[in-house]
């Protein structure tokens, strides 16, 4: 006996125009279960979602612009996936709020799609219960518009959960005169140092410091290609997460 066949996803891009949005179109257009119904650029009617009848939409616009696409989404019950940085715990609490009067919407929220990104922050909660120093420096193109990048933050509270979790205090620092700033941002007790370069995609190193001994994680895109297996990931899988997840590792089996 032959089963039904299963309807694809009917699947919005918003931000299609980007170099990301362009990505992620190709890369639902080549998948057999999905769908490409819309594709919105810059200044189009978020209603042409609606119209479309997508399912999910995948949010890689800017962050300005990031916050009330969401809302939109879900007052209308399309789920989001969302790869455009700028959220803060208020807006994501804003969402978690929203998504009280949705339940059965989900949103995920992802610093980045790219696996190997996702591994490299799961190992570097790990690792930092073993390690006395961590420092974390990422790298972008300078088109990026926010800096630290959502993946530096995210690595960073979760090293700050790994250290918390081993009972391990501040990263020890006795700088004591900074002026310009060199020791860089501070990001959950982590320093975090931002590099803007052509030629860069995305680019993230972790290094850990103890007695005698580095630990380095590094993490490399080359190319936009490598956030697609993500991307399409989170759109087969944000409809059986209702709520909001935040971080691609919530729809996969890391432990």
């Amino acid at each position: 006996m032959s089963s039904t066949p299963t309807s694809p996803i009917r699947v919005a891009v918003i931000g299609a125009a980007g170099r990301m949005g362009s990505q992620a179109c190709a890369a639902v257009e080549a998948a057999d279960d999905l769908e490409l119904v819309a594709s919105l650029r810059r200044g189009d009617d978020l209603q042409q979602v609606v119209d479309a009848g997508a399912q999910v939409a995948v949010d890689l616009t800017v962050p300005a612009a990031t916050r009330e696409n969401v809302a939109f989404l879900i007052e209308h019950g399309i789920h989001a996936v969302v790869g455009t940085t700028g959220w803060d715990e208020d807006s994501r609490e804003a969402v978690r709020a929203q998504l009280s009067t949705h339940p059965g919407v989900g949103v995920l929220i992802a610093p980045n799609f790219a696996i190997g990104a996702v591994l490299a922050m799961r190992f570097a909660e790990v690792a930092a219960r073993y390690y006395e120093s961590a420092e974390i420096i990422e790298m972008h193109h300078p088109d990026k518009l926010d800096a630290p990048s959502g993946t530096a933050a995210h690595t960073a509270a979760a090293i700050a959960r790994g250290r918390a979790a081993a009972g391990l205090g501040p990263v020890p620092d006795a700088t004591e005169k900074d002026p310009e700033g060199a020791r860089g941002a501070v990001v959950d007790g982590v320093h975090v140092h931002a590099v803007r370069q052509r030629g860069l995609v995305a680019h993230e190193v972790v290094q850990f410091g103890g007695v005698g001994e580095q630990f380095a994680i590094r993490h490399d895109s080359f190319d936009r290609a490598s956030f697609m297996p993500g991307v399409l990931l989170g759109v087969r899988e944000v409809a059986a997460h209702p709520g909001l997840t935040v971080g691609l590792d919530g729809y996969m089996d890391l432990g």
